[in-house]
């Protein structure tokens, strides 16, 4: 509920002013603006269409519609600097909410995935580049990306066992943070497409992920679905909203059964819980 209040602020406060306010901040240089200055966040709005749009001097897509998408990772720093250039030019300097996160201990995992033996570091290294080479194809499909900024939907309800940037304990050993939002549902249950999207990697059985499938949502904007006990779509294939496209297992780096939803922006990684309603009470 915090998220929706928080955009329908947004949207209220940029029709009465012309500009648009979040966590305290006017952004006069986007329109429309909408999502989280946060860590973890993403954002989108509006420049007057054939702008060209950077952010601390990365260019950023722009659509026909003049529509811009812009994401910030976990460890983003505390300000970014957005520059339009075109029929209506604009520089500012946008602040980026800072966040606590939590440390997580799990106990029990294989201890073989937590320090894989030089026999699966080749393995290891393999499977990243095909993450890696499905995440930066960054599909122009603006019909895509737009249907999917409309409304994601979680793609599967139950209750909530791990969260975005927390810090991991493997086995007492610390590890990379957890990147996603993990809930907890027997094996089987339906994955369902929280947005459209085109896929882009279909894998049964990664090392540390298991069954992995990342939808591409256009304009390299991409959600992952990790440790799943079947993969049911393939490499090209076109989803819509809902579609089922696997269901839940306990395979990779898992101690039960859960769906771990990852989304990155380019090559970073956001937070899935800002941009969905808040999980149903079972």
């Amino acid at each position: 509920m915090a998220g929706f209040l928080h955009r329908v602020c947004i949207q209220f406060v940029a029709l009465l002013f012309g500009v648009c306010a979040t966590l305290g901040l006017q952004a006069a240089c986007l329109d429309n603006l909408q999502g989280e200055l946060i860590q973890g966040g993403l954002i989108w709005g509006t420049v007057a269409p054939g702008s060209r749009v950077t952010l601390d001097g990365e260019s950023l897509d722009v659509m026909a519609n003049g529509t811009t998408v812009a994401g910030f990772g976990r460890d983003a720093a505390e300000s970014a600097m957005l520059v339009v250039a075109g029929a209506q030019p604009c520089e500012e300097s946008l602040t980026i909410a800072a966040r606590d996160y939590k440390i997580q201990r799990v106990e029990g995992v294989p201890q073989q995935t937590v320090t894989p033996s030089p026999e699966y570091l080749e393995r290891i290294g393999r499977e990243r580049s095909l993450v890696a080479n499905a995440k930066r194809q960054r599909l122009s499909r603006p019909d895509l990306l737009e249907d999917a900024l409309a409304s994601f939907t979680w793609p599967a309800l139950g209750p909530i066992s791990g969260v975005y940037g927390s810090q991991r304990y493997y086995n007492g050993e610390p590890r990379s943070p957890h990147y996603g939002v993990d809930v907890a549902v027997p094996a089987g249950t339906a994955v369902l497409a929280p947005a459209p999207g085109v896929v882009t990697l279909a894998q049964t059985d990664l090392f540390f992920s298991g069954g992995t499938i990342i939808l591409d949502h256009g304009f390299g904007l991409s959600s992952s679905f990790l440790h799943l006990s079947k993969v049911l779509v393939k490499v090209g294939q076109e989803i819509q909203r809902g579609d089922v496209v696997g269901e839940v297992g306990a395979t990779g780096r898992a101690t039960g059964p859960h769906l771990d939803w990852r989304m990155s922006w380019r090559d970073q990684r956001i937070d899935p819980q800002l941009l969905v309603p808040p999980m149903p009470k079972s």
